[in-house]
């Protein structure tokens, strides 16, 4: 097939990638992050903002470039992401190349036909680029381990140094990447790799106390998603079968659906890389390679089950590049034409039959948070100026690309200053280690009066004659009735599991619109994707 068939596997993998570029919806939350920090002044705000997150610069350096360049459009910025998602297949075909010229054309045309890369080739974040810096790495590593040269040692250090310069959890996959070089080369280079590790765990020592902040920090974002046993199922069907069920957030059961869609697209997939990924394992030089990404996965997961990280497949897919080429090797290593070529047409039929024909394939899946939903909602709710506008769950900025809010009075109850208007005198770190204890009365009364008086002082009695106050609320975060809630607090077990954040915007959706309808009526009502928006007037009486 030669330099044919991977022209072919990248102009197949560009049109996956380009497909649907156009997301209606907007950015969400995420990637708006991503979009709003690349557009600060470098030396005015950009710094901040960045040490504000929990990623490293270098994707808002990227694109920052991008933009000043070629814009600000919704379309730019994702193309921003297909650039690195086609050049990684070209990558992973030299990989697969190592190993033969077959085992090159299975990896490129496994990436090429992903949905987990198809996905993130379309996304606002940093994860494209990561998986390319990362099958640099994998390239890279394989090559130093035979041929430890000037150019393969450059190679190696630059593309670490970039995962590192990405991604926060980078370091994770770097650390076993650079273990197993180290013992593949040690005999040949004892004094080199000494000094290496001797650098590292000094430099380790100096560090220590920024990776104990990070370990010890306060993040709300870690409530809302707790580790249960599934997530591990769900990274390899993302990973494996065209069905993807752990972007944001995925079921406490594995088997949440017996229907025979998710055994056939979802399990049949899987499985079938599996069974390649364990039949290749089993020659040693293969095992040691897949020693580094476990032993990557088992920390990550180590981290979710103590709370500092919620298992997502995006944030281990680091190892993915490693996966990719077990896998194809394994295919590879099958001598029966037959029952190779019926596993490579199975699991083709199902992965592009599912792109092409499911309405939540990977370039289909809708963006339902994205914000242009409620900015375009705001647009045909006839708001006139001085109108208020109650934003809740997202602060003002998370809008500002798609609504201008210099005509109206804004008030935000968001994520960062909730405390402020639930109880009298609790901060953000009092809420973060005893909120639940808190807020547990407060959620068995239905009735919240500090929020009310809040509310009544800052918005209602502001009113005049005629003024609208128009409540934006995230529905996939404000889902509960009171009723719920009051369930849900009254049973110590059931509150424990559950997630503050959802119980505390629901609560707030709750309270501020029973609250308004109780003293204004509603003159407008728009629901669409994950977005709420209720238009409240103050008639003349």
């Amino acid at each position: 097939m030669g330099n044919l068939g991977i022209y072919i596997i990248l102009i197949i993998g560009l049109l996956l990638r380009l497909l649907f570029i156009n997301k209606p919806d907007g950015l969400w939350n995420d990637e708006y992050i991503s979009w709003m920090i690349s557009q600060k002044p470098l030396f005015n705000g950009f710094i901040e903002n960045i040490a504000a997150q929990c990623h490293m610069p270098f994707y808002y350096l990227y694109l920052k470039f991008i933009t000043k360049i070629f814009g600000n459009s919704d379309t730019v910025l994702r193309l921003s992401s297909v650039i690195p998602g086609i050049i990684s297949i070209y990558i992973m075909y030299l990989i697969g190349k190592i190993k033969s010229e077959k085992c090159g054309i299975f990896c490129a045309g496994f990436c090429a036909i992903s949905s987990f890369l198809i996905y993130y080739s379309q996304e606002v974040r940093f994860y494209s680029l990561l998986f390319l810096f990362s099958a640099l790495s994998f390239f890279y590593t394989l090559k130093i381990v035979k041929n430890p040269d000037y150019k393969n040692i450059i190679g190696y250090v630059l593309s670490n140094f970039f995962i590192l310069f990405t991604h926060t959890i980078g370091f994770v996959y770097v650390f076993f990447n650079l273990l197993y070089v180290s013992i593949k080369l040690f005999k040949d280079y004892k004094k080199q790799i000494t000094l290496l590790w001797s650098v590292i765990c000094f430099s380790g020592i100096i560090f220590m106390p920024f990776g104990l902040k990070i370990m010890t920090g306060h993040s709300f974002s870690q409530w809302w998603n707790p580790f249960t046993p599934a997530k591990i199922g769900f990274v390899l069907t993302d990973y494996f079968s065209p069905m993807l069920t752990n972007l944001t957030a995925s079921p406490e059961k594995f088997f949440y659906r017996k229907d025979l869609e998710f055994f056939i697209f979802a399990i049949a997939p899987a499985f079938i890389s599996l069974g390649l990924l364990i039949k290749a394992i089993l020659k040693k030089e293969n095992l040691y390679i897949f020693i580094t990404a476990f032993a990557t996965f088992a920390v990550l997961t180590a981290a979710a089950i103590t709370g500092k990280l919620v298992l997502l497949t995006k944030y281990s897919i680091e190892i993915y590049p490693v996966l990719i080429l077990l896998v194809c090797t394994g295919l590879n290593l099958i001598n029966n034409k037959y029952i190779k070529n019926s596993l490579i047409s199975i699991y083709l039929i199902l992965t592009v039959g599912y792109l092409i024909f499911s309405p939540v394939s990977a370039f289909k899946i809708r963006r339902a948070e994205g914000h242009k939903i409620p900015a375009e909602m705001l647009k045909r709710a006839d708001i006139k100026e001085n109108d208020m506008i109650l934003l809740e769950y997202y602060p003002q900025d998370r809008f500002e690309k798609y609504f201008d809010f210099s005509n109206y009075n804004v008030v935000s109850i968001n994520k960062g200053n909730f405390p402020e208007y639930m109880t009298k005198n609790a901060d953000y770190n009092t809420v973060y280690n005893s909120g639940k204890d808190l807020y547990q009365t407060i959620f068995k009364s239905e009735f919240n009066p500090y929020l009310k008086n809040r509310m009544d002082t800052e918005i209602i009695k502001q009113l005049k004659e005629n003024q609208s106050l128009i409540i934006v609320f995230l529905d996939s975060v404000s889902f509960y009735s009171d009723e719920k809630i009051a369930e849900i607090a009254k049973d110590n077990n059931e509150y424990k599991k559950e997630p503050l954040l959802f119980l505390v915007f629901s609560h707030i959706k709750n309270q501020t619109i029973k609250n308004a309808m109780l003293q204004i009526p509603i003159t407008h009502y728009e629901k669409k994707g994950k977005w709420s928006v209720v238009k409240f007037t103050k008639l003349k009486i």
